[in-house]
């Protein structure tokens, strides 16, 4: 019975043994890829727990949901010939469930080493040999993803996250250097431009005074000359106001004289004139000696009565 006992206990431990090894959990966001005598079965399972032959078949659980592969301390040789190192690299990817079987049988269980190290090692030679440290962070990804779409179709490549590079002493301080003369450049050439734009500024400002000045002496010009223009206009109207009344004075006169000649053409008759002749004498108290005298009474009133009369007292006269 001893015997019978011990046999079972060890069936029932191998048993065990057995179900041990043959039962198995996947997590979730993973699928089991299985071997048999080492060919990969094409047949995966999903999440949960599973059963296996034991020591004959084994299985490897593979990631199908995000997750971030780091790669540390990659060396990169610029196109200057520099050195330089990124300490680290982060890709996050993506495996396609549907396409986990290719993968594994193409790159192994452990493809990120295989694919996606290896491929970030050399395209960073590539693009760090050919393009400028800026480029790297830009094309990295994208360069990547072709790459991987044609070596791994499903893995699926979400983003590069690529630290700063770590540069030699000497070329950091070159560059230091450089931004420094950069920025001194940078700095005169701003001065310069602030030097030029107040100059400019000087030179708007002294044309808009010159214009100013310019314009203020037309209007004053303008004005003089309208000043004179009207100075002008006065003299014109006083001009034609004194012509006008001299002509009207002078036509006055010339008719006043006209209207007095007439007149006097009218009342200077021959016995007027001789009654004014002799009311003339009359008046005159004055008595005149010699032979011309008598000739102001005779020179054509000789026949005139009077003028005979006249000649006979100056005859008398004279004989006295």
């Amino acid at each position: 019975m001893a015997h019978v006992g011990a046999v079972v206990a060890a069936m029932a431990g191998v048993m065990a043994i057995l179900l041990h090894s043959s039962i198995h959990k996947i997590e979730e966001g993973h699928l089991a890829v299985y071997y048999r005598g080492g060919a990969l079965l094409t047949t995966p399972n999903g999440p949960g727990y599973h059963i296996m032959l034991p020591f004959i078949t084994s299985y490897r659980s593979v990631q199908t949901t995000l997750q971030t592969d780091e790669i540390k301390n990659v060396p990169c040789g610029t196109s200057g010939g520099v050195m330089i190192y990124f300490d680290r690299i982060e890709v996050v990817n993506m495996l396609v469930p549907s396409a986990v079987v290719d993968i594994v049988k193409n790159y192994t269980a452990d493809y990120d080493k295989t694919v996606i190290f290896n491929k970030i090692h050399h395209e960073l030679n590539q693009f760090c040999s050919s393009l400028i440290c800026q480029t790297v962070y830009l094309n990295l990804k994208t360069e990547l993803q072709k790459d991987l779409n044609v070596m791994a179709p499903g893995l699926t490549i979400q983003a590069v996250r690529v630290t700063k590079p770590k540069i030699p002493e000497a070329i950091r301080r070159n560059y230091e250097l450089m931004e420094a003369e950069k920025t001194r450049l940078l700095i005169t050439a701003q001065t310069q431009k602030v030097v030029e734009k107040e100059a400019e500024t000087e030179r708007k400002k002294a044309i808009i005074e010159a214009q100013k000045v310019a314009q203020v002496a037309e209007i004053h010009f303008q004005q003089k000359v309208m000043e004179k223009e009207t100075e002008k206009k006065i003299s014109e109207i006083e001009d034609a106001a004194f012509l006008a009344r001299e002509r009207a004075r002078a036509d006055a006169e010339y008719y006043t004289a006209v209207k007095f000649a007439e007149a006097n053409r009218l009342k200077l008759t021959p016995e007027y004139l001789e009654l004014m002749k002799y009311q003339a004498i009359a008046a005159n108290s004055k008595i005149y000696f010699g032979q011309d005298i008598p000739n102001m009474f005779v020179d054509n009133s000789a026949s005139h009565p009077t003028a005979v009369m006249l000649n006979k007292v100056h005859q008398r006269a004279r004989f006295y």
